[in-house]
């Protein structure tokens, strides 16, 4: 940004990128004109990840505000706008911890030692289980419309939890290993056993409607 005065048009706002977005955030903290436009593009990002770790929960809309308020209260500390998507999954993470926390319950769980059906090392990119639909090209606004979204969303809800919140951080927001690790405080080697063994779960539950097609 070659100016610390904000635009004065909502239009340019819109036509700003991310990084200069959150560069005007920090800049003025009395215009909150770059904030607002912040959470308007993020705020459906932000449900559908939460609606997507957690669907069994109906106060979705409750947390994705609980989400955007953290959000507004500490762009100013984001040290580095270039990281901005990887700063607020963060928050969305660490709001989904704090959750489960809060309200612990029996989760569904699956043995860490069962093998996999397929050769090659686990998190392998190029084992068979990277064979399934990639949910992360679909536009958001439609990502439940189609018959196709549906049944991945729902072979997406019925994995163990541990596993669910891999496939979300990795297909649909598009993380490295790297940053999925450190969101979740896992190494890198259960990052990438989990996220093969999630891939090959939804292959697996994929496979009956995929074969009747």
């Amino acid at each position: 940004m070659s100016s610390n005065t904000p635009p004065s048009s909502s239009t340019t706002l819109k036509n700003l990128s991310t990084e200069e977005l959150v560069e005007l955030a920090q800049q003025n903290e009395k215009d909150t004109r770059a904030l607002q436009e912040l959470v308007q593009r993020y705020q459906r990002s932000v449900y559908m990840t939460l609606y997507q770790l957690a669907p069994e929960r109906n106060d979705i809309s409750d947390l994705t505000q609980d989400v955007l308020l953290r959000m507004c209260r500490s762009i100013r500390t984001l040290r580095n706008p270039k990281t901005f998507k990887y700063w607020l999954n963060r928050i969305i993470t660490n709001l989904f911890y704090d959750e489960l926390r809060k309200a612990p319950r029996r989760l569904r769980t699956v043995s860490m030692d069962e093998p996999l059906s397929y050769g090659g090392d686990e998190g392998d990119e190029n084992g068979p289980a990277r064979d399934i639909p990639d949910v992360s090209q679909h536009p958001e606004n439609n990502a439940l419309s189609s018959e196709l979204d549906e049944k991945i969303r729902e072979a997406i809800q019925n994995l163990p939890e541990q596993f669910r919140t891999i496939i979300v951080l990795r297909e649909l927001q598009g993380m490295s290993y790297e940053e999925i690790a450190s969101l979740t405080n896992s190494n890198l080697g259960t990052v990438k056993s989990r996220l093969a063994r999630a891939r090959l779960k939804l292959q697996e539950a994929m496979a009956p409607y995929l074969k009747g097609k």
